[in-house]
């Protein structure tokens, strides 16, 4: 059936945050801490084997006593600053107060990065009058990082798991992402980059189509295929 919105991902599929070593070197401005280079450098790939990174790589391990938060980290804002935070406490850091800096750098629209063709597909999608939602997975507000991008005013609905007690693949997360947009699921494509997550809208009867979640720099045109599958 011919599709008339868009449910995009957000964090690997719109957007992708910093690498792990300007994240880091954003903290330690922001406390007023100061590490040589090469320990930046070694600290950072440390926080980013951890995970620590909300937006990153996923921990190569979550320690135990972190594996219930882990689960249910992106349902409520406090679950997810107590897991990553957490973390990051994996990694020894000079000053306490890096780990609390670390968190809320990430919630900077400076932490992240559009995809170059976001802004493009995006208006394509509302010359054409495409409904678009932004449905993820994630502990806090993000309409901040799209209004400072000047992409807020592309999204009609934005259908975040904190904010409902849901997160992807429940299906409920993307049904009332078309509640919102009006349409039946049949008519909805969900844009990701996670197969088993974002691969969820199937089970409602969405289509599903897949990018690749890479660095911005090596993506340029992952997006343009969405305006091919919109009728």
């Amino acid at each position: 059936m011919a599709v008339k919105g868009v449910l995009f991902d957000f964090s690997g599929t719109l957007m992708r945050v910093e690498p792990a070593v300007s994240w880091l070197r954003a903290a330690l401005r922001l406390t007023g801490t100061s590490m040589d280079e090469a320990e930046v450098i070694r600290r950072a790939a440390e926080l980013e084997e951890a995970g620590a990174l909300p937006g990153g790589a996923s921990p190569r391990e979550v320690p135990p006593a972190l594996r219930e938060l882990w689960r249910k980290r992106d349902v409520d804002g406090t679950h997810h600053r107590a897991l990553y935070t957490g973390l990051a406490r994996q990694v020894p850091l000079p000053d306490p107060a890096l780990y609390d800096a670390l968190y809320d750098r990430h919630w900077q629209p400076a932490a992240w990065r559009p995809y170059p063709d976001a802004e493009p597909v995006l208006r394509e999608l509302a010359r054409r009058g495409v409904g678009v939602a932004v449905v993820s997975n994630i502990g806090w507000d993000l309409r901040p990082i799209f209004r400072a991008h000047g992409l807020d005013g592309l999204v009609e609905a934005f259908v975040l798991s904190c904010e409902h007690g849901i997160q992807k693949p429940d299906p409920r997360l993307f049904a009332v992402a078309c509640d919102a947009l009006g349409l039946a699921p049949e008519h909805a494509l969900m844009v990701g980059d996670n197969a088993r997550a974002d691969g969820g809208a199937a089970a409602l009867g969405c289509a599903v189509h897949l990018v690749e979640h890479r660095p911005a720099d090596e993506r340029p045109d992952g997006l343009l295929p969405v305006l091919r599958l919109v009728g």
